[in-house]
């Protein structure tokens, strides 16, 4: 595990010792329904609000090119830009990046400021609103207010209270350092960022090194990493980088205070203090790039795509002194307005733009979508509809009325019941022939764990429901012993089979609480042959997922590590076998 938080900052006060008993950090009572809250909730209102927060400019932050737009879609672009699907872990479920490390990353330098701009907001609507949904909702007005049509928004995001410092950020002992790669260059898992405090990659390049294709290979693994494929990758940055503009007025290291984590009690909860000129406005330091990647900022439109393919770039140190790349015919390149002057700046662009135009599968995608403004948008619009919500779990849990009506692959969807459920007699009436079948006990329990112990709270993916052991690729992961796994979906599905041609009245078994049955029947009967009376709770209502409809690469994610239920431990694991458990 890489360190701590009290580790990263030994000096921060320790607040914890004061509530070393708590059972739950969060201050609602315990029936409190945060998903009726929301539904309560005008959203319609809620956003006219966020809009006028974001268009509303503060003195001592004020919005560049008087929109908060940028800021705030880079806030729940990091917020979200976490999650990996390795684990499960991170993404923008209980707005965590309000607290350390993430709170204290050098990639989320100065969205404390962001948050802060919507605090009015979260005082109006407060606990029916979660930061964890409003920095995500505050992305999706930033861009419908720029001009773009987002493809929808799910609330139903439950705050935490307090980092969760289960999660491996990595292991190096500085930020913005990368021991994380092994011989071949790969990065290793969990991981999804490549850099320590990133989030995704270096924008110079990687180690520090303007190399464009290099930094296509580190973009391709992080974002893969993310559950992206080259055209969502593609369509994120070049849709994320058509707005706003990065900040390097000079350079970080000599001019930016303490990160909120290490400042001072007084700053109350902020951090990186500009200390170059007033600190603010075209005197802004964050990454220590400097520019506008083309000339409307706050509009939403193809002239990122058309400044990076019909001009060339060449690398050069900027004000900020970070590498960045500078059109070779400056002049042929329309100029953006300064964000908060009178005057122009040339647009610019990061090694991982660059990167887009000489890595030749990202080329061919961004030039389709220079070709066709209406694919670009369509692919922006699912892919950061994708970003925000991929670690919410299955369609069931979004909430609220922008919840778009088609259902996506990667939201491991399952069809709809159109049948009547097993009751008890019928599942007693199952059970029986699952005993009397030539299945084990220790098969039974055996099919049971593998189809269930998939599921994981990071994500909310995985589990029974669906019966994805039966389909690829879980059928065939040697923890699951293929071999016997055949024999038991085999039985299952004679017995499925034969019951449902049996019912006249509309009632149907699915493979998955059949396996759920026959696990329940071993262990109660097992219980019973040692003298002891044991009913197992059953809730019948689960479906039978469909291959189409099941994206192999993406569940590979779920392959069982080490599983101590069944004495399985997977090959060249770094962790001992007592932390896998």
């Amino acid at each position: 595990m890489g360190k701590s938080n009290l580790e990263w900052w030994p000096n921060r006060l320790n607040l914890a010792i004061l509530d070393q008993n708590a059972h739950d950090a969060g201050p609602y009572e315990e029936d409190f329904d945060y998903g009726a809250a929301f539904e309560s909730l005008d959203l319609d209102e809620v956003k006219a609000d966020i809009e006028d927060a974001l268009t509303t400019s503060r003195d001592w932050w004020p919005a560049d090119y008087g929109h908060y737009g940028p800021l705030m879609i880079r806030m729940a672009w990091h917020s979200a830009g976490t999650y990996r699907t390795t684990d499960g872990r991170g993404g923008a479920a209980g707005g965590t990046q309000r607290f350390a490390p993430l709170d204290s990353w050098p990639d989320n330098a100065n969205l404390d400021k962001a948050r802060r701009l919507l605090w009015p907001v979260k005082r109006k609507y407060g606990r029916k609103l979660s930061w964890a949904d409003l920095i995500v909702l505050a992305g999706n007005v930033a861009m419908e207010s720029m001009g773009f049509d987002t493809f929808g928004f799910a609330g139903g995001r439950e705050d935490e209270f307090e980092p969760d410092e289960a999660v491996d950020w990595g292991p190096e002992k500085e930020m913005e350092t990368w021991d994380r790669f092994d011989e071949a260059d790969l990065l290793s898992d969990p991981l999804g960022a490549t850099v320590m405090g990133l989030i995704y990659v270096n924008p110079e390049g990687p180690e520090g090194e303007p190399d464009p294709e290099w930094s296509a290979d580190r973009i391709r693994q992080s974002f893969s990493r993310m559950a992206m494929d080259d055209r969502e990758t593609a369509a994120l940055i070049a849709g994320g980088h058509t707005f706003g503009k990065v900040h390097g007025a000079a350079e970080p290291e000599e001019h930016v205070g303490s990160e909120p984590a290490a400042a001072p009690i007084e700053d109350m909860g902020l951090g990186w203090e500009g200390e170059y000129g007033s600190g603010m406005g075209d005197d802004t330091i964050t990454s220590g790039i400097e520019g506008p990647w083309n000339s409307t900022p706050t509009m939403w439109d193809t002239s990122y795509l058309d400044n990076l393919l019909d001009h060339e770039w060449e690398p050069h140190q900027g004000p900020g002194g970070s590498w960045q790349w500078r059109p070779k015919d400056a002049d042929a390149v329309d100029a953006a307005p300064e964000a908060h002057g009178d005057g122009e700046q040339t647009p610019m662009m990061l090694t991982t733009d660059v990167a887009l135009k000489r890595d030749p599968d990202f080329r061919a995608v961004v030039e389709e979508f220079q070709s066709n403004p209406m694919e670009f948008l369509d692919a922006f619009a699912k892919a950061w509809y994708k970003l925000i919500h991929r670690d919410m779990g299955p369609p069931e849990r979004f909430l609220g009325p922008e919840v778009p009506d088609e259902t996506m692959i990667w939201q491991d969807p399952l069809p709809d019941r159109d049948f009547q459920p097993v009751d008890e007699d019928a599942a007693e009436q199952l059970k029986s022939e699952i005993l009397d079948s030539e299945l084990t006990r220790q098969q039974l329990v055996r099919t049971a764990w593998a189809s269930a112990s998939t599921y994981r709270d990071s994500d909310k993916r995985g589990g029974a429901n669906g019966a994805r052991v039966r389909l690829e690729p879980q059928r065939s992961w040697a923890v699951n012993e293929p071999a016997e796994l055949e024999t038991v979906l085999e039985t299952y599905e004679s017995i499925q089979t034969e019951f449902n041609e049996s019912r006249s009245d509309g009632t149907r078994v699915a493979l998955a609480d059949l396996i759920v049955l026959g696990g329940n029947a071993a262990i109660e009967e097992a219980a019973a042959d040692a003298g002891h009376d044991v009913t197992v709770p059953f809730e019948p209502g689960r479906v039978d997922a469909e291959a189409e409809r099941t994206d192999e690469e993406s569940f590979e994610a779920l392959k069982p590590e080490a599983d101590g239920f069944r004495n399985y431990l997977g090959e060249d694991l770094d962790r001992k076998p007592e932390e896998q458990l």
